[in-house]
């Protein structure tokens, strides 16, 4: 899990919330949507612990190569996946169901509500390839250009999404089907307008 590293959130000025999505140009508030109230209380990601009981009560094995989601939306990593992506698979499992919260994972790391770039953040944060969060602005001009073998980021100043191990994670999916992990391709309407990058070496 990563430790947290306080910073300053930095939205646009005047900027406006797309579903799912993080800062872009407009001039509503910032906006929060909620995929359903969390029981007990704050919302918190999950433990390793009950993640793990979950994928066993799947009854789902891992794939060689590709990432497997199973029918509560949480995925199972690949066998061959090397560390740093299991570990991305993991932390993703952890908050996939948390709601979506503008703003939420940029102060730190460990939050009761996630957006877009604030999700990708503590994954890529849990997988040891990021040590800061980053907006989805940010993230465009990080990394390496083009997609990666194991994760691929989209992202533009409006929003960003990513593919681990072919199954694709954010914060759309997640209004859509309270998960943040689906099958969804990556055929968006303005999709001309994000950057692919993807870690390096990955």
């Amino acid at each position: 899990m990563p430790r947290a590293h306080p910073q300053v959130v930095q939205p646009v000025a005047g900027a406006t919330i797309a579903s799912g999505g993080d800062t872009g140009s407009g001039s509503a508030a910032p906006a929060a949507v909620s995929v359903g109230p969390p029981a007990g209380g704050l919302a918190q990601p999950v433990s390793d612990a009950e993640i793990r009981r979950e994928l066993a009560a799947s009854g789902l094995s891992a794939n060689s190569r590709q990432a497997t989601l199973t029918t509560n939306g949480l995925a199972i990593a690949p066998i061959d996946a090397p560390s740093s992506v299991q570990a991305v698979i993991q932390a993703g499992n952890e908050i996939a169901h948390l709601p979506y919260v503008w703003g939420g994972g940029h102060a730190r790391y460990i939050d009761t509500g996630y957006d877009c770039s604030g999700s990708l953040s503590f994954v890529l944060g849990a997988g040891g390839i990021l040590n800061a969060t980053m907006t989805s602005g940010q993230l465009a001009n990080w990394g390496d250009p083009g997609p990666g073998k194991w994760i691929t980021i989209f992202a533009n100043n409006g929003h960003t999404f990513m593919y681990v191990a072919g199954l694709r994670f954010d914060t759309v999916a997640l209004a859509q089907t309270g998960t943040r992990w689906s099958n969804r391709s990556a055929n968006e309407p303005d999709l001309n307008t994000f950057a692919i990058r993807h870690p390096p070496g990955l």
